[in-house]
């Protein structure tokens, strides 16, 4: 009697994909029975062990194990989804990779000048800006600066003018000079004199 063989569904274990010249992808597939390799490219499926332009199919299949490698010649359009799929009776396994053309560099590219472009322009604006308010800045400043001086100046003169004041009042009388009195004081003097009257 022949021993039983367990049934083992596909299996993915390992893949890898490498760009040089071409870009190669591999997938190994395990199961049993032995599972069957099918490549799909945007949706639609690649011939195996075949050549169609810029694809090339090779699998290889030992006992369990089944191998695939598709090389792709042209570059792949933006976006582009490959996807490798193994199955036997008993399951199907696949990987999907989505394919970056070289030209999407170019458009990154374009996108980091724009965005240096859009700053450089922006500090420009903004510094024709400040130019442009700088004088009604300075303006500002000095109707401030002129107003703490006005103000400094006015008090400096009250406190001036008291002390001149202060000094009148206690200089002591001279004779045959004549008495200078504020007003404050010659409206005493005329009070007085009227009630001497």
């Amino acid at each position: 009697m022949l021993p039983l063989l367990q049934l083992v569904p596909a299996k993915l274990l390992n893949s890898s994909c490498s760009l040089e010249k071409t870009l190669q992808c591999s997938c190994s597939f395990h199961g049993i029975p032995t599972p069957s390799v099918q490549w799909w490219m945007g949706g639609v499926p690649v011939g195996v062990d075949g050549m169609d332009g810029s694809l090339q199919v090779t699998s290889t299949v030992l006992g369990p194990w089944a191998n695939s490698t598709i090389s792709l010649t042209e570059e792949p359009e933006m976006g582009m989804r490959l996807l490798c799929e193994g199955k036997n009776q008993n399951g199907t396994h696949a990987l999907s990779i989505l394919l970056m053309s070289r030209k999407s560099s170019l458009a990154s590219q374009a996108f980091v000048k724009g965005l240096i472009q859009g700053a450089i322009y922006a500090g420009i604006v903004i510094a024709l800006l400040f130019l442009c308010l700088l004088p009604l800045i300075v303006k500002h400043i000095r109707k401030k600066q002129a107003k703490k001086a006005a103000a400094i100046r006015a008090k400096n003169s009250s406190k001036v003018r008291a002390s001149q004041e202060l000094e009148m009042c206690l200089k002591p009388e001279e004779p045959g000079k004549p008495i200078v009195t504020t007003f404050s004081e010659s409206h005493i003097l005329e009070k007085q004199d009227k009630r001497a009257s």
